[in-house]
């Protein structure tokens, strides 16, 4: 075994989400692009991590890139503190200043209870509707993601700002920020999938009247694995999930707000088939329900597991929804019915128009 180039290894520790925490060494006839590494013969991949000297902390086998870094993760997470995802079920009030104060109060609970990763829901600092979002808009950073940061760092989180209408260049977005423990913005994911619908008697609604959609996908990495970012109904296209897959996330995020249409038939049912699609974890984070609002949300925020399984399940009240995210469990999963590496490339492909 040889320790290849600098790049090869900050590629492979960009792919586990595990940033400068380990050192990878792999052996010297397997290149550093992601093409050679896609390949049937096993190799064995060597991981230190700091306090290891000459020894290797653990040695994983692997075929393909979905494998090492699912592998690697797991191990990771075996050597590491429980990784506990929390999100927050808001009821939203049209005062904005005391929307933010509340989320900030339910962090820090949920920061108490042992949450590493926090999400709040969509459109969590204002009312949700076409004729709200131009008058609740605000720059990022601004009012609303100054708080946020600030919260994340006093309590040492990875945050999922829920969304909050955002004003870029004349422009309005509907837009997630995501701080890490240290109060830095991570990622900002404009919701790509405007929510135009029309359901004859029940439900119409045009994001795009006043929304502009975003053109990027969004991840961000922790200790713990690597998480993709959507916005509600980014959560109805299967190819975004299978790209951020692809990528290496254990971990899919949608803050979003189902109606009460949509809600009982699609809700869970997409979250479960996300996560079995493409065996990963799903949560989304709802507001909580108001029957007196002028557009009724779902609420049951819920987290999924690879299997399909819901771990944890909100009513429509004001809460906090916890799980323990196992990516041994997820390991375990993908190496019983390997789907990720049996895919028919020969036959049919993802293809991403964007980096």
């Amino acid at each position: 075994m040889e320790e290849v180039a600098s790049s090869a290894e900050s590629l492979l520790q960009h792919l586990c989400g595990v940033g400068d925490l380990l050192t990878v060494r792999v052996p010297s006839s397997i290149s550093c692009s992601v093409g050679e590494m896609e390949r049937r013969e096993a190799i064995n991949i060597d991981v230190f991590l700091p306090e290891a000297e000459m020894k290797p902390s653990f040695r994983v086998t692997v075929e393909t890139l979905v494998d090492l870094h699912v592998l690697v993760s797991a191990q990771l997470f075996s050597l590491s503190s429980a990784f506990r995802l929390a999100l927050i079920q808001l009821h939203i009030s049209s005062i904005k200043s005391d929307n933010v104060a509340r989320a900030c109060s339910f962090i820090r609970e949920a920061a108490t209870q042992g949450a590493n990763v926090i999400s709040l829901p969509e459109c969590f600092n204002c009312p949700y509707g076409t004729k709200y979002f131009p008058e609740y808009a605000e720059k990022i950073p601004g009012d609303s993601t100054r708080k946020l940061s600030e919260v994340a760092k006093e309590c040492s989180v990875y945050l999922i700002g829920g969304s909050i209408p955002e004003e870029d260049s004349g422009k309005l977005y509907n837009t997630s920020a995501v701080f890490g423990p240290d109060g830095s913005l991570l990622v900002k994911h404009r919701k790509i999938h405007l929510f135009d619908i029309d359901v004859p008697g029940k439900i119409t609604f045009q994001e795009s009247k006043t929304l502009s959609p975003g053109d990027s996908f969004s991840t961000f990495d922790t200790p713990y694995c690597k998480v993709g970012l959507g916005i509600c109904y980014d959560i109805r296209f299967a190819e975004l999930a299978q790209i951020y897959a692809q990528r290496g996330c254990q971990l899919l995020v949608y803050p979003g707000a189902f109606n009460l249409t949509t809600g009982p038939a699609h809700w869970e049912l997409l979250q479960r088939g996300r996560a079995v699609d493409n065996q990963l974890y799903v949560a989304t984070a709802s507001p909580a329900r108001d029957d007196n609002a002028s557009y009724v949300a779902w609420g049951h925020s819920t987290i999924v597991n690879p299997w399909g399984e819901v771990l944890a399940k909100a009513g429509t009240e004001e809460t906090i929804v916890y799980s323990d995210i196992d990516l041994k469990k997820l390991a375990e999963i993908r190496q019983q019915i390997p789907i990720l590496r049996q895919k028919r490339s020969d036959l049919y492909a993802v293809e991403t128009k964007k980096p």
